[in-house]
């Protein structure tokens, strides 16, 4: 699948948001290295706190479904600029998907291509936890 047609998907999934305290829609379109494709959107809650993100939304449906390889993401908005993934979901797509490409996608349909590690350059990842397993005690 193309980069275009992804980040189309994520502007579909913008729609089903569920953001009646910010009105600010998002959606995600994750595309796996199998070529499947799983969407996201931002749904809120009263308690701010519990809100999931787009990005974190397409992820988790993914991975519930047993997929853990990932070539991109795309992400859109209702804002006429570009919008980057919150540090939340910047520390969960290098987690589960490593330095993949990021469509950050204006509402008019143009990307914008980036790659993961530029958006959250020094991510704190598991190789950290694997060098404090082996300190000694």
């Amino acid at each position: 699948m193309d980069y275009k047609t992804l980040a189309k998907r994520a502007l579909v999934a913008r729609r089903f948001s569920y953001s009646p305290y910010s009105r600010f829609r998002v959606g995600a379109a994750l595309l796996t290295k199998g070529g499947k494709v799983f969407t996201g959107c931002n749904v809120e809650s009263s308690s701010y706190g519990l809100t999931i993100c787009a990005e974190r939304t397409a992820f988790f449906k993914a991975v519930s479904e047993g997929y853990t390889k990932f070539k991109a993401i795309a992400i859109a908005s209702d804002e006429n600029g570009f919008t980057s993934p919150c540090g939340a979901c910047r520390q969960v797509i290098s987690d589960l998907a490593g330095n993949i490409d990021v469509i950050l996608t204006k509402k008019n349909g143009e990307t914008r291509v980036i790659k993961m590690n530029e958006l959250l350059p020094h991510a704190f990842t598991k190789k950290n936890l694997d060098r404090l397993k082996k300190r000694p005690k």
